[in-house]
């Protein structure tokens, strides 16, 4: 009956959810490598103690994270599909767990990167001149890329105390500092801001339009800049975050206050950052160290 149950099961999804052809050889896969590792038992008899060894067995042949998740996945729908016509008395998948996933570390910029990224002699024209005050404040300061473009001229800024306060997640306003080349940029943009602005626009960064930017519109002028810097890489908005982070964390230590100038609710949020922080204290010990080299 397994077999023929799984290709009704799959029949099902193909009529009534429209799955791809690839989605549905993918289900049949999952599905096979279970059969397969039944010792001849009907998959409608395997109990959750079963599905569990199978789990174990997926680990143990070194399939990623995300693999063994699609496959469970697949186990899942099936089992829910016998549920839901009466084929079996539980659903033995209710308590499996797919593996977590091992959280991706956010890509910085080293230092001498960013170095190269901001310190990129541009055109002297007044868009120039407004991205670099944006990318110097990007990384500056650690804002978001909606913190960013949701600033305004008059609430947002103090040049004089060197500070910006941006409204973040959940509405949580902070008030961050703003390093001197940053100013810098900031005083030369506001100085030819009216250039291009609207007379009623109150954004701190405007379009040529005069109109405040837009995300996209932000992602796209820090690519160009890159490419245009030689930096040899794609550069988001987020990366000049992270980039923050991790340098202030590499000089300071203090990971309190990085997570207050970020704006995380949580401390273990920011603590990714350490990580980052470890693998660059690895690369100098690796390149220092006299008893790092292998022999």
């Amino acid at each position: 009956m397994s077999q023929t149950a799984v290709e009704r099961f799959l029949a099902e999804l193909a009529h009534q959810r429209g799955l791809s052809p690839h989605t549905l050889a993918a289900y049949r896969r999952d599905l096979a490598m279970l059969a397969a590792g039944s010792e001849g038992a009907a998959l409608e008899t395997l109990q959750a103690h079963d599905l569990k060894r199978q789990a174990m067995r997926l680990h143990g042949r070194g399939l990623s994270p995300r693999s063994v998740a699609r496959t469970l996945s697949a186990w899942r729908a099936f089992y829910r599909w016998l549920a839901r016509r009466g084929a079996i008395a539980a659903d033995p998948c209710a308590g499996l767990k797919a593996p977590k996933r091992p959280r991706a570390l956010p890509k910085a910029l080293r230092p001498e990167q960013t170095d190269a990224l901001l310190d990129h002699v541009a055109d002297d024209d007044v868009l120039s001149c407004r991205d670099r005050a944006m990318f110097e404040l990007f990384y500056s300061s650690g804002l978001r890329l909606a913190e960013l473009v949701s600033l305004d001229v008059s609430a947002s800024l103090d040049l004089t105390a060197g500070e910006v306060t941006v409204t973040g997640k959940r509405g949580k306003t902070r008030t961050v500092p703003v390093g001197s080349q940053a100013i810098a940029a900031l005083k030369d943009w506001l100085d030819r801001r009216s250039q291009v602005a609207a007379s009623d626009e109150p954004a701190l960064f405007v379009s040529r339009r005069g109109r405040r930017l837009t995300p996209r519109a932000v992602e796209l002028r820090l690519a160009q800049w890159a490419r245009r810097s030689g930096l040899g890489q794609h550069v988001h908005p987020h990366m000049l975050r992270h980039s923050f982070a991790s340098h202030v964390l590499q000089s300071s230590g203090d990971l309190r206050a990085v997570q207050e100038m970020l704006g995380h609710a949580s401390i273990a949020t920011t603590q990714i950052y350490t990580h980052l922080d470890f693998q660059h204290l690895a690369k100098i010990y690796d390149a220092a160290h006299p008893r790092a080299h292998k022999k």
